[in-house]
């Protein structure tokens, strides 16, 4: 599975179970962003042990992306057999501030800053 524009990749690895984020993901809204949440969707619903989301080469993420990413963790958290760990990077500033609120919403999520 793999979504692919100019500005963003997004690409489901099956056998690590690791959606990663490459790019900029300046979408306007939920309808924008329903691509991506299918494909995240699927991802929960084949529940593997562990999902993992990269995000270490993911230069921006606007207030929509973040809130699509807050929904998605709501939504695995539901599903209490999944575990959840987000990797992102120290050096892109938005990540060590926006990233640590995802572990409010799923206190059992673990946060990798590489």
């Amino acid at each position: 599975m793999e979504i692919k524009t100019q500005d963003y990749l997004i690409c489901y690895d099956p056998a690590t179970a690791t959606v990663s984020f490459i790019g900029s993901l300046r979408l306007s809204g939920p309808a924008e962003y329903a691509p991506i949440v299918q494909l995240l969707g699927k991802v929960a619903d084949k529940e593997p042990a562990k999902i993992t989301l990269n995000l270490q080469h993911l230069e921006f993420l606007n207030s929509s992306g973040i809130n699509m990413l807050s929904k998605f963790i709501i939504e695995v958290r539901k599903k209490s057999r999944l575990q959840m760990a987000v990797q992102g990077s120290q050096r892109i500033a938005w990540q060590s501030k926006s990233l640590k609120n995802l572990q409010r919403l799923m206190p059992a999520l673990q946060l990798e800053l590489i």
